[in-house]
């Protein structure tokens, strides 16, 4: 940690991510409300009235939280069912040259699930299962729709908090059209046009078989005449044989235009398996700086977008710098774990100030590795430079509590100010118990319809995690998907519940989701747990924003509890911890907690 360069980085992100902030949310502003203007309008407001003609929805009629619900979760299942039978069915469609077979059934579930809720987990390699037209049409198609779907409940959750006895929280169907056609598209286009130009490939070529310069050998599964596994004497384990190989494939594709909406978006789903730390993904030091600023720039401006909106700008700005001293927290705890190495290597010779390398690329080395794996969790995006179960343990524990706070450090678009906002009005409600008076948040009553709703969702996230995690760790099925035992183990059990419920789709990658026997249980729950843990904690969530719309402003009094300034931020921050921490604990405390101290006594997993 001693590098200058790598210090002189983080803070020209930190300057980058706050230059971007407050004209990003102002033009949000802009975006969200139907009537607004923008720089655009010219050109893309033709065609947002011709979208509302063709669906036919009136852009003046206004939604309750119960009709916008039902909006979105119409929207969300034909998504769902579109991306399931394109996956299916790959074989029958166009644009795949390599002639690729159609998904099974839950690898198609497992996927279609995870692209509809923003977690873009992916059980494959993307490389060797999915054409063009499943890339394209099935995949990237959604990594623009669940991020508007996520920034649209945002919305309604503000408006919710910014509106006084009102019934509405919006229109489910303009917010979604306007935040894809006059945010995310554009910038998109321009992002990957921008990633072209960094050497990422964007093109419809079948992929290139070069010839290597030495053949080598590998160990690949054993097949029947039938082209089934053949399977050890326990019916499990895959068979292994050597297998000599002169030739590389390189992949091809439509690369860069999934990558850009896959960042901006914070989607994370990669194009190829190796993810960011590809060089045709990430080409160079600068394609990786802005990647996860981009990650970062719409989460950051919505919280300069929700000051606006109601009235108070030092509040958005606490909000932020609650978000920001996290951020701080884990990108310095990462960094520093990775930059002490292991000691077992250390007995071995390799110098301490080596750090860990292993997993990493060595284009971009610990230092942004460490960032890119705190902004990616702390983000529910998933996208990763560098492979997370290769980390140290307290390296790897940063990623994982990330997760488990409800990936409200930025968090993904829209999603980490919504999950931010229910422990805003957690800590308000906290703050009301201790002074003995009523809670307020910006003029409204916190009662107890609204901490139960603020409840149910905290406890749709834990109970989801943990219940999965428990099956999975007693069972034979959750056991066979593991390449590493003792607390190592656990850790990749924990991680992948945590990413899937927490919609981030990164992984500690040592788990086998989608096994040689074809075995579906993996993908099957992973793919439920990803359902419930967007639309179960979406439905209370907009709940509540229609509850607090209902509600009259009362009017500021001595007593009422600030919420800007340091005690806020303070408070807020020990919320977010305090109950990440009561809850995953004793989860944490039997993986990488006791991986990291069984790693100073010379033991690994």
């Amino acid at each position: 940690m001693n590098n200058p360069n790598s210090w002189f980085q983080f803070a020209l992100y930190v300057g980058a991510l706050l230059l971007v902030t407050k004209p990003l949310g102002l033009y949000l502003v802009q975006v969200l409300d139907a009537r607004g203007r923008t720089w655009l309008d010219p050109v893309v407001r033709p065609v947002e009235r011709l979208t509302y003609r063709l669906c036919g929805i009136n852009p003046a009629n206004e939604q309750g939280w119960i009709g916008y619900t039902f909006a979105l979760l119409a929207f969300s299942l034909v998504g769902l069912l579109f991306t399931y039978f394109i996956l299916r069915f790959q074989d029958h469609l166009p644009l795949n040259p390599q002639g690729l077979p159609g998904l099974t059934p839950h690898l198609a579930f497992n996927t279609a699930a995870s692209f509809t809720t923003n977690t873009n987990w992916q059980s494959y390699s993307g490389e060797s299962t999915m054409s063009y037209f499943s890339q394209m049409v099935a995949l990237t198609i959604h990594n623009f729709t669940s991020a508007a779907v996520g920034i649209a409940i945002a919305a309604a959750l503000v408006r919710g908090i910014a509106r006084q006895t009102a019934q509405t929280i919006g229109n489910f169907w303009v917010d979604t059209v306007r935040v894809t056609y006059y945010l995310l598209v554009p910038v998109s286009v321009i992002f990957a046009l921008f990633l072209v130009s960094q050497g990422i490939i964007q093109n419809f070529k079948p992929y290139t078989a070069a010839k290597t310069y030495e053949p080598y050998t590998i160990q690949v599964p054993k097949t029947d005449a039938a082209g089934k596994p053949v399977l050890a004497a326990d019916g499990k384990t895959p068979v292994m044989v050597d297998q000599s190989v002169d030739t590389q494939t390189i992949v091809q594709g439509p690369m860069a235009s999934q990558i850009a909406i896959k960042m901006l978006g914070t989607n994370g789903g990669g194009y190829v398996n190796a993810n960011a730390a590809h060089p045709f993904e990430n080409p160079t030091p600068l394609s990786n700086f802005f990647q996860i600023l981009s990650i970062f720039a719409i989460p950051s401006a919505l919280t300069y977008y929700l000051g606006r909106m109601v009235k108070n700008q030092r509040h958005g700005w606490a909000v932020w710098g609650a978000m920001f001293a996290m951020f701080v927290v884990g990108v310095l705890v990462c960094w520093k774990a990775e930059a002490s190495g292991n000691p077992i290597h250390q007995q071995l010779g390799i110098a301490a100030t080596d750090g860990n390398m292993e997993g990493k690329e060595v284009r971009f080395g610990i230092f942004n590795s460490a960032l890119f794996a705190t902004i990616t969790t702390d983000a529910s995006c998933g996208a990763v430079n560098s492979m997370h179960d290769s980390f140290t343990p307290l390296g790897g524990l940063v990623p994982l509590f990330n997760i488990e706070t409800g990936e409200v450090i930025f968090g993904g678009v829209g999603a980490g100010l919504y999950g931010m906002l229910i422990f805003v009005i957690l800590a308000v409600f906290i703050a009301g118990l201790m002074v003995g008076r009523t809670p307020e948040y910006l003029g409204k009553k916190i009662q107890a319809y609204d901490v139960k709703l603020v409840m149910l969702v905290l406890m749709v996230l834990a109970a989801t995690i943990l219940g999965f995690t428990a099956w999975a760790s007693i069972s034979t099925w959750g056991q066979a998907g593991l390449n590493n035992a003792g607390p190592h183990g656990f850790s990749e059990m924990l991680y992948a519940y945590s990413s899937a419920v927490g919609n981030n789709g990164s992984a500690f990658a040592g788990l086998t989701a989608n096994p040689a026997d074809g075995d579906p249980h993996w993908d099957t729950t992973l793919g439920i747990a990803m359902l419930i843990g967007r639309f179960l904690m979406i439905v209370p969530i907009l709940a509540l924003a229609g509850n607090l719309a209902s509600k009259k402003l009362v009017p500021a009094s001595a007593g009422t509890f600030k919420v800007e300034g340091l005690t806020f931020i303070v408070l807020l921050v020990g919320t977010v911890v305090l109950v990440g921490a009561l809850t995953f604990l004793p989860g944490l405390a039997m993986g990488p907690v006791v991986e990291h101290y069984l790693m100073g006594a010379g033991k690994l997993f």
